[in-house]
């Protein structure tokens, strides 16, 4: 037990003089009864009452009315009497009536003879640390939700000797076994006998204690006893020493690739080559539209995780490096989207004589002197609506094409004319330019030019072509509006035609001598959104993002949810909405919107550049995955948002 020993008039007013100068606690007496016998600065800093007004106030009054009903003063009186001392933390009240968390320490004041005579009580105000603490435990929580969401991989950690300490949905889902059962096993439960009697565990343990990472492929077993290919990614975790805490590991099931890859190997390999490739050509959209579904969860997570961890150089090199990988899977992408005409283009006007002129000398020098060039493009042509850059990599790619079909040199003649419709059936009515470039080289027979557009199509041999310059000129055309054709016979050369649209606007000679520059747009004013997105992933981050920018966001996961949210909630300012859903799109969902509330803010994010006829071209667009800082300049572009 404590006791307070009087030295004397001079002691005592020093005592009194330092606790005055403390303002960071509270520190008073009360008599034996509870009444306040003394009172500090910080005590009145803390619960807002001046001495004056708080001497001989009973101190219940600091706690709750439903603490008070519980009778938790007096009972907190007379555990400091009987043991000694009282310490917790709790809610406590302040004069104004707002409550704060507080660490209390009360200590008994006895008299020579043991009585107690009073209380001394020293009290803290904790409310922000509490809070900080409430703030990364609801982070973890929401991290924690974001891995057990996540079905396609397994997600797990291990502690250093290999033992699993935790399991997420995908993990039961590809290998059978619920929590309960494989939390505390070792995980090479996982491994079939002949690679446990090799040690292949402990070696992929050691790799990533050595080295940081394990990476590798491989057969696994499931609960059932089944085996699947697995890639399998294992890292290393250390604590701020650098000792080793425990394992992230990642498996994957890629048993159908495997499969494939084993079918496909039977067969012909140009057989297998154009089949597979022709059916990824068909798959590449959706693929893509998924893939960028799971870069947005991922690089939104990263990239507002990276503002809320500390400031330790290692943890923001691997945050930058996981961002970096998510740029990477971005410009994939896009590659990915190219081949099935879903890019997103940049289209301006363009003047085609011009462009070839300023060319020429180029494809020269990059074709060599066996190679004669001729160019038939009159002057006064129609311009066309089309992205310059991508329309003079096509021309390259054709160019290149068409050397390679001329091993021993050959003519390669670059013309233009001005056609209609009428001229192609597969055109929609108007205005077009048709450029054509033939060569006089070796031809493709029928089978050949029946696929030559194919992504990654190609008769140049193993190492010599990828089969992609066709397909991204088809993927180029196609999208801006137009189409390509192509002619050619063994023996007799090739001319492959593209058709573009004319523009109804001209080009400037100034177009090519200045570019304009745009004002930049004011801050965004503090926005209320609804975002609409099938993915909750994605549309958890989009929300996330808005907020961290300081906007209200409320998110719903279909079309007809956010027309039930806009027709019963009131004062949004703009809705985030994603193109490709089920049931209904997010142009029908807002040709609905914008019949019933006219002139309603609408940004589009999508993955694809394609939107259907009847979609509203005039929307602000945002091209998934994007980052935050896509997403704030995307708020900056809608009109009446900025300040």
């Amino acid at each position: 037990m404590n006791e307070t020993v009087v030295t004397g008039a001079e002691d005592s007013n020093r005592y009194r003089l330092l606790i005055d100068a403390i303002s960071d606690y509270a520190i008073y007496m009360l008599d034996a009864d509870g009444y306040v016998a003394s009172w500090n600065p910080g005590a009145q800093r803390f619960k807002g009452y001046t001495a004056a007004e708080i001497l001989g106030a009973h101190f219940s009054r600091f706690y709750t009315p439903e603490d008070q009903a519980a009778g938790l003063p007096a009972r907190v009186l007379r555990t400091a009497a009987t043991e000694g001392r009282f310490e917790a933390e709790g809610w406590r009240v302040r004069k104004d009536g707002s409550q704060f968390w507080a660490h209390i320490v009360i200590d008994p004041i006895l008299a020579p003879d043991g009585e107690v005579i009073g209380y001394a009580k020293i009290t803290r105000d904790l409310t922000e640390r509490r809070r900080a603490e409430e703030e990364l435990k609801l982070s973890e929580q929401r991290f924690r939700h974001l891995v057990q969401a996540v079905t396609d991989y397994a997600i797990y950690m291990l502690d250093p000797q290999g033992y699993v300490t935790n399991w997420n949905s995908g993990a039961q889902r590809i290998k059978g076994y619920p929590p309960e059962e494989i939390i505390g096993q070792h995980f090479s439960t996982f491994y079939t006998e002949q690679d446990r009697a090799r040690g292949l565990p402990g070696e992929s343990l050691e790799k990533a204690r050595s080295t940081g990472r394990f990476e590798h492929e491989g057969i696994l077993v499931r609960k059932d006893g089944t085996r699947f290919w697995a890639h399998v990614v294992i890292d290393a975790i250390r604590d701020e020493r650098g000792e080793i805490i425990g394992y992230a590991k990642v498996t994957r099931d890629i048993t159908e690739r495997k499969e494939a890859e084993a079918a496909l190997a039977q067969a012909n390999e140009e057989l297998m080559q154009s089949q597979k490739l022709e059916a990824i050509g068909r798959l590449t959209g959706g693929v893509a539209h998924d893939f960028n579904n799971l870069l947005m969860a991922i690089s939104g997570s990263l990239e507002l995780l990276r503002k809320r961890v500390p400031s330790d150089e290692r943890l923001l090199r691997l945050v930058d490096n996981a961002m970096q990988g998510i740029q990477r899977g971005a410009t994939l992408t896009q590659r990915m989207l190219a081949f099935a005409r879903r890019q997103e283009l940049r289209p301006g006007v363009v003047d085609v004589a011009r462009l070839v002129d300023g060319m020429t000398d180029m494809l020269q020098r990059t074709l060599g002197p066996a190679i004669q060039i001729e160019t038939q493009v009159p002057e006064g042509l129609p311009a066309i609506l089309i992205d310059e850059n991508q329309l003079e990599l096509a021309i390259l790619n054709l160019a290149v094409n068409a050397k390679d079909a001329m091993p021993e040199g050959g003519r390669l003649v670059i013309r233009a004319d001005e056609a209609s419709a009428r001229d192609n059936a597969a055109l929609d009515a108007g205005h077009y330019v048709r450029l054509a470039i033939t060569d006089t080289g070796e031809g493709m027979d029928a089978a050949t030019l029946a696929n030559a557009t194919e992504p990654f199509f190609t008769t140049k041999g193993a190492g010599k072509g990828t089969g992609l310059g066709l397909a991204m000129v088809r993927g180029l055309s196609e999208q801006s509006g137009g189409t390509v054709t192509i002619q050619s016979e063994v023996g007799k050369g090739t001319t492959v035609t593209m058709w573009m649209p004319v523009s109804l606007e001209t080009v400037s000679v100034a177009d090519d001598m200045v570019a304009d520059v745009a004002p930049e747009p004011g801050a965004t004013r503090r926005l209320r959104v609804l975002v609409v997105d099938d993915d909750v992933l994605v549309a958890m981050n989009t929300t996330a993002m808005l907020e961290d920018l300081g906007h209200e966001a409320i998110e719903v996961h279909s079309g007809r949810q956010a027309l039930e949210t806009l027709a019963t909630t009131n004062g949004f300012d703009l809705v985030i909405t994603d193109q490709a859903m089920p049931q209904m799109t997010g142009s029908q969902f807002v040709s609905e919107a914008r019949a019933k509330w006219p002139g309603l803010p609408v940004i589009l994010a999508t993955g694809y550049a394609e939107l259907p006829e009847d979609a509203d071209r005039t929307l602000t667009r945002l091209s998934k995955p994007f980052m935050q800082s896509d997403l704030e300049r995307a708020l900056k572009q809608v009109p009446g948002l900025t300040n």
